[in-house]
């Protein structure tokens, strides 16, 4: 219930969610003062930890820490993210709704799309060989479930990571794990 927002450590920010609106908004206010110098502390650790990823935000780091752009920072972090050097912690809570915003962004702006990695192994359903796909639509639909969740007013959920392919309302998905057919409504 203490819970009233974070710091941003890549743009130097304190955000505070609105409990009005259950989370939904947040406002960007001031780092508090007794913060200030903990704040200082892990944001030069951030930087730190960036600049060894390129070689001109390590001449910037040297020269003036603080002269590192936030793009620069963001791109810096998704260089290590898409190369698995980094995993960001970003911190909130889904059952208030506060940080979900903001986490789905670093979501956008950090990690690896999928073009970005290499094609996905996987098993072929019918032949139990292993097969590879590329992360294009064209390919056939292949996922994977790794949350299900029921809603009072629409039933099942299933929560996936599309590596390929396309899914359509009144699609058949072959699920693994049942070895059924189940129609994606």
């Amino acid at each position: 219930d203490s819970f009233k927002g974070v710091v941003d450590l890549v743009y130097y920010r304190a955000m505070v969610w609105n409990e009005d609106d259950h989370g939904m908004t947040f406002k960007e206010v001031e780092i508090p003062a007794d913060m200030k110098e903990e704040v200082d502390e892990w944001r030069e650790k951030l930087l730190e930890s960036v600049a060894e990823f390129d070689d001109t935000l390590m001449e910037k780091y040297f020269e003036d820490p603080n002269s590192i752009a936030e793009d620069e920072i963001i791109a810096a972090l998704r260089q290590a993210c898409v190369a698995n050097k980094v995993i960001p912690m970003l911190c909130g809570s889904a059952f208030k709704n506060k940080g979900v915003q903001t986490m789905l962004d670093y979501v956008m702006e950090l990690m690896p799309s999928p073009l970005d990695m290499d094609n996905i192994k996987g098993t072929d359903p019918d032949t139990e060989e292993t097969i590879s796909r590329k992360p294009d639509a064209s390919e056939p639909f292949a996922a994977l479930a790794f949350k299900i969740a029921t809603d009072p007013f629409v039933g099942r959920l299933c929560f996936f990571r599309a590596y390929s392919g396309r899914l359509d309302a009144g699609s058949y998905v072959f699920n693994m794990r049942t070895q059924k057919k189940e129609r994606i409504s």
